[in-house]
């Protein structure tokens, strides 16, 4: 009984990515420009999107989802990170651990579900394109999704649940700038088999069978456009899935690399610094991928920020009407 008081009322101690506290100030102003630019941009793509009849589309539906997911992936980590570097604190609640971790994994499950639904839209496009209206439905479309958020509501409550049963000692230190599931276990003073095992299956269920799924779809996609005469009709078709695979790799290719990183070296702080890569960088990168090399996306910016500045002008000369 008095451990689990102790641990409905302990404090975690977030390492974070350096100690040294003439870095503290250079750490808040990147990260915090890291946030802004990521929140701006995927609520630009978000905004061109539903604002623009043209990009009405499964294929944009899903990229604007893929844009909130972001906004929420990086606003579970870094507010809490840059008010630590304000008040000069490391500290963080029990309770906003939990909250952090159950957050964490529905968005991290969320980017990797979306982009594996978004490669089935590319490869219904391209391999079955006069079906293509019918199989991606709107129906279908916001019941995939929806699957995907319920899915992963559950899954992490049941992760949640399991390491409630947990107990920690006063003045747990966690080698991260948030808390993640695994380095939650490691700090655990209690035995973690069951919560190990949990999240293993996990990891298949939201890495694995995802990226399995993206494989083969591009698989699939590949051996269609090997089937085509036409180079120019190659060469437009698989344009459509240029910046889809941009991300995917960006997003797969970091989480790797801090899986790596964490394999190799026992340096918790590099494995600290590999993890800003997904969960930092990616998002902000995301947004620019789609509107750099989707002209579509390109183009629906253009004239979505050409109407608000438009409707600007129009303010402004009302107001200046006596």
């Amino acid at each position: 009984m008095e451990a689990e008081n102790q641990t409905e009322v302990s404090v975690f101690l977030l390492r974070g990515l350096s100690d040294d506290p003439e870095l503290q100030p250079l750490l808040f102003g990147m990260f915090l420009s890291m946030y802004l630019v990521t929140v701006l941009g995927n609520l630009l793509i978000i905004l061109a999107v539903s604002s623009d009849s043209h990009l009405h589309t499964p294929m944009y539906f899903f990229l604007s989802n893929l844009s909130f997911v972001d906004i929420c992936f990086i606003s579970t980590t870094v507010p809490k990170m840059l008010v630590n570097i304000q008040e000069c604190s490391k500290g963080i609640s029990y309770i906003e651990c939990l909250i952090q971790v159950y957050f964490f994994m529905i968005f991290a499950g969320m980017d990797d579900f979306l982009l594996t639904v978004m490669a089935y839209d590319r490869f219904v496009a391209i391999c079955h394109p006069l079906h293509y209206t019918v199989i991606m439905n709107p129906r279908l479309c916001v019941l995939l999704v929806l699957s995907c958020w319920l899915t992963l509501f559950w899954v992490s409550l049941i992760h949640i649940l399991l390491v409630r049963q947990l107990t920690f000692c006063t003045g747990t230190e966690i080698p991260h700038f948030f808390c993640e599931l695994a380095q939650i276990l490691k700090a655990a003073c209690s035995d973690t088999l069951i919560n190990n095992i949990c999240l293993y299956v996990a990891t298949a269920l939201l890495c694995v069978f995802p990226l399995t799924g993206i494989l083969f779809s591009y698989s699939q996609i590949v051996s269609s456009l090997m089937r085509m005469s036409s180079s120019e009709g190659k060469y437009k078709a698989f344009s459509t899935c240029g910046s889809h695979l941009s991300v995917v790799c960006l997003f797969y290719g970091t989480s790797l690399g801090v899986y790596l990183t964490s394999a190799v070296t026992h340096s918790s702080q590099r494995s600290s610094i590999a993890s800003v890569m997904y969960t930092v960088v990616t998002p902000m990168l995301n947004p620019f991928i789609y509107s750099l090399r989707n002209k579509e996306v390109k183009g629906a910016l253009q004239r979505f920020l050409r109407r608000r500045k438009y409707l600007g002008k129009m303010l402004k000369g009302l107001q200046s009407t006596p």
